[in-house]
């Protein structure tokens, strides 16, 4: 018995140590590779004029399209905000895909909307379509709405796209809010690439709770009130700025956010379109058109990434809400892995295969498991009588260091080149919320991404869940609430 308890601590301990020494090494090289990606960026836009690059004959025609299901609260100002972005060859596809609130009613009484004949070319096979409508009013002539059968997100975005008639497409999730120039920055990639074809691109997406949005715009930036949110754009600060930049550079970006991404869509009508076999749609896709051009031999292609914030939305404020989201991403990731399994350490897919897949393999499902049963061994050492508290402090004590240096990194690098937050003391809120994250959020990530696996190998569990909206009409509501309270 003593052997075999010496053999399992050896053995963990052994296994803690070098997966932990890897990832924290692989943070590392992410970190320094966004860094100078991103000063490279930074220092090549610096000029760049965008009005001038509106007019150019090449700027390529967007169609943006978003699906909507119960998005009553926020759906009016969001399509608002759509139609007034600043580009010129674009238009909206709004899908509503079977609500069942008054966000259709909404829509049609709001822009005067009135049933059209329009020819569908079902490229690709979607649920049907009950009716499609355009404005009476010139104003609104980018409009498009899609009244259809529930079918999910991704089967909405699926019928988007046979209906656009635009070159490339934007995916938006409908309670976000884009920034003014973000179409032509979002084109700039498929401007410039000469060399290599950009099969899509994504943006960084902020959070809005808090925020003050008024006719479609986002007109003042707040650092949210709430401690849930504050954690969460600590995680998108690491996501977007420390991460995706990393990716883009080496060319292994597996991920563009639902809320937000550009797409070539030749590319993806020949892949097949969003599948509608996985919650990890967003994933799926990019996953696929990168097979798709390997498999294809259709040469040398990229994945592109603007480190700009181009596009803010609303994050869960509670833990329930917030725990079906992660348990949904974390099942995506996992369908994602399974559905294309031949990439992993599959040269023959380059970077995608041994560098991206084994990544998220490793790095991303894996680690809450391995996290799990180290704080499982760790009980088991203290029931025995092993542990070395003072080693343990040691551990806990570079984990945490680490983790926070992290966080105040792209805490840095966002006051650094983007500066959204510029109230005083708006600094100050996140590297208090960043000292407190690996206490009090991420343990609770952990186990919803536990959940997740429970619940898609044990339960089954293939649904989305439901997101409530908080809509950013409450969250001016509540700023004039905290002003009156002020003043009283």
């Amino acid at each position: 018995m003593h052997i075999f308890f010496s053999f399992l601590r050896f053995f963990f301990e052994n296994l803690l140590f070098i997966y932990g020494v890897s990832i924290m090494l692989s943070y590392i090289v992410l970190a320094f590779l966004s860094a100078s990606a991103l000063i490279r960026y930074k220092k090549r836009n610096s000029f760049v004029d965008y009005s001038a690059l509106l007019k150019s004959p090449i700027c390529p025609s967007i169609s943006i399209l978003a699906p909507a299901y119960n998005e009553s609260k926020t759906i009016i100002e969001n399509v608002h905000s759509l139609l007034s972005l600043n580009y010129t060859a674009f238009e909206v596809v709004l899908v509503n895909d079977g609500s069942t609130d008054d966000s259709l009613q909404k829509i049609i009484n709001e822009f005067e909307l009135e049933k059209v004949n329009f020819l569908v070319d079902e490229k690709i096979p979607t649920q049907p379509i009950k009716a499609i409508y355009k404005s009476r009013r010139d104003v609104f002539s980018k409009l498009i709405v899609v009244d259809k059968e529930n079918g999910g997100k991704s089967d909405a975005l699926n019928a988007a796209i046979n209906i656009s008639n635009k070159d490339y497409f934007i995916t938006i999730d409908v309670d976000c809010v884009m920034e003014q120039d973000a179409l032509v920055k979002m084109a700039k990639p498929f401007i410039e690439q000469t060399k290599k074809r950009v099969i899509a691109s994504g943006g960084v997406i902020r959070v809005a709770n808090s925020c003050t949005v008024k006719n479609g715009n986002l007109v003042e930036v707040n650092v949210p009130k709430k401690l849930l949110p504050k954690f969460q754009v600590l995680e998108y600060f690491r996501a977007f700025v420390l991460g995706r930049m990393a990716w883009s550079r080496l060319n292994g970006l597996l991920l563009i956010s639902g809320a937000f991404g550009m797409f070539d869509k030749e590319i993806v009508i020949k892949a097949g379109g969003y599948s509608t076999r996985t919650v990890g749609e967003d994933m799926e896709l990019v996953v696929r058109m990168r097979r798709y051009m390997h498999e294809n031999n259709m040469g040398k292609y990229i994945v592109a990434f603007i480190p700009d914030p181009l596009c803010w939305t609303e994050v869960p404020e509670t833990q329930k809400v917030l725990g079906r989201q992660r348990n949904r991403w974390t099942r995506g990731t996992i369908e994602v892995l399974f559905l294309h399994k031949k990439l992993f350490l599959n040269p023959s897919y380059g970077r995608l295969g041994v560098i991206s897949y084994l990544f998220w393999f490793l790095f991303e499902w894996m680690a809450p498991f391995v996290e799990f049963f180290g704080i499982m061994y760790f009980i088991l050492l203290i029931l025995v009588g092993k542990v070395n508290f003072l080693f343990f402090l040691l551990m806990l004590g570079l984990i945490y260091t680490f983790a926070i240096s992290f966080s105040l990194c792209a805490i840095f690098f966002e006051e650094i080149y983007f500066h959204q937050y510029k109230k005083k003391g708006d600094a100050f809120k996140l590297v208090f919320a960043a000292l407190l994250e690996p206490f009090l959020h991420h343990p609770v990530l952990v186990f919803y991404a536990l959940k997740g696996n429970y619940d898609f190998f044990i339960l089954k569990r293939h649904g989305w869940g439901d997101m409530k909206r908080v809509g950013f009409t409450i969250a001016e509501k509540r700023k004039k609430r905290d002003s009156d309270e002020d003043i009283i």
